[in-house]
């Protein structure tokens, strides 16, 4: 029984293993081509493993989108929203996820540039499961930024907020016009702008100058 149980756990850890190494690339294929043209087929070629290894881990095509949806927010996640909990809640951490955001867009964390911003582009007016994840994941992240800023503004940081809601509306509409055209124009300049708006708009709240200038070095609000 315990030889049968160590077969087991080892076919299920060399299938979790496979199926990890075909949603990354899935999800940098899709940051690039797109989400709705994500398949079965195109990711065997990328991962260079078989249609039918693809189809045994996913099923259809459905599944595999949904699957590197939620593969995308877990990158995500990794990458800008644990680092910047090294800083406290409120304007500290919302300055380091600033931060973050601006160096996930610019160091291609996905390859395409923000694979959300990518796949909601493709999905914005079809109905159904897998835009229904990526809505999910899009107001997840304005959710957080939010909650981080009405701790800020409850601490008397940001003294003149009074809508975190819309301060998060703003903050992310800054980040897609920067992540659109720093990817259409391969260009860095979308990054210092965008920087400069962050810092400014933090500054307008009336937050610590220190803490708002150190959003124009990267790294700097994760150092405070």
């Amino acid at each position: 029984m315990q030889e049968a149980s160590v077969i087991v756990d080892g076919r299920r850890a060399r299938g979790d293993a496979s199926r990890r190494a075909i949603l990354s690339h899935a999800v940098d294929l899709a940051s690039i081509e797109g989400l709705d043209q994500l398949s079965i087929a195109s990711i065997a070629t990328a991962a260079d493993v078989s249609k039918s290894s693809v189809a045994t881990l996913f099923g259809n095509k459905e599944r595999l989108q949904l699957a590197a949806v939620e593969a995308a927010a877990e990158r995500f996640l990794a990458t800008v929203i644990e680092p910047a909990r090294v800083q406290p809640r409120g304007i500290r951490r919302l300055a380091a996820l600033l931060d973050l955001v601006v160096a996930y867009s610019e160091h291609r964390v996905f390859p395409g540039g923000c694979f959300f911003s990518a796949a909601a582009a493709d999905y914005h007016a079809k109905r159904g499961p897998v835009r229904d994840a990526l809505a999910a994941q899009l107001e997840s992240w304005t959710d957080y930024l939010a909650i981080v800023a009405r701790f800020a503004m409850e601490q008397g940081e940001l003294p003149g907020l009074d809508d975190p809601d819309q301060l998060a509306f703003e903050l992310q509409g800054l980040f897609e016009w920067m992540n659109l055209l720093a990817t259409i124009r391969d260009t860095d300049e979308p990054y210092v702008r965008a920087r400069r708006a962050y810092r400014d708009r933090l500054l307008a709240l009336g937050a610590d100058p220190a803490v708002a200038e150190s959003v124009l070095t990267p790294g700097a609000a994760l150092a405070l």
